[in-house]
């Protein structure tokens, strides 16, 4: 079962695409959509990844932050990266303990799952419920509308 609204995120830190670390807390203060997703360079996870990338300048327009996770690691998600010129940063979770602290484990895998979390930390959306191409236009749109 997934974390529920109202909830206070689990902080956590890792290495990004690049290596660098990355902590929830390095975004206090703005919104974050945290996504969580299978495996790099699949179909599913692909057209989730390129969505993302096709609305960063808006979602960067309303100083909200993306950052996908999944349980692949820093080369796989170079590689990721370049081949779909994504602009934002993928998390290497190859321990699971962020998708086990956010609850997405589905075995050897993240469940796909995104979680809005707010300016205070605090989870405003879940979305377990998700249509890959149309993912990241579905979430600017609901929070476009809030």
């Amino acid at each position: 079962m997934t974390l529920s609204t109202g909830t206070t995120a689990p902080v956590f830190t890792a290495k990004d695409t690049n290596g660098n670390t990355v902590s929830l807390s390095d975004y206090a203060g703005k919104t974050v959509i945290l996504y969580f997703y299978p495996k790099d360079d699949t179909p599913g996870c692909t057209k989730q990844a390129c969505g993302f990338r096709d609305n960063y300048a808006d979602y960067q327009s309303k100083n909200i932050v993306v950052l996908g996770v999944s349980a692949d690691d820093e080369a796989a998600h170079q590689a990721f990266t370049q081949k779909y010129n994504l602009p934002f940063p993928l998390l290497a979770d190859v321990d699971r303990s962020i998708i086990k602290a956010y609850d997405v484990d589905n075995g050897n895998y993240a469940k796909r799952v995104t979680y809005i979390i707010d300016e205070n930390g605090t989870i405003s959306h879940v979305y377990d419920s998700v249509q890959t191409a149309t993912h990241a236009t579905d979430v600017l749109a609901e929070l476009a509308a809030v």
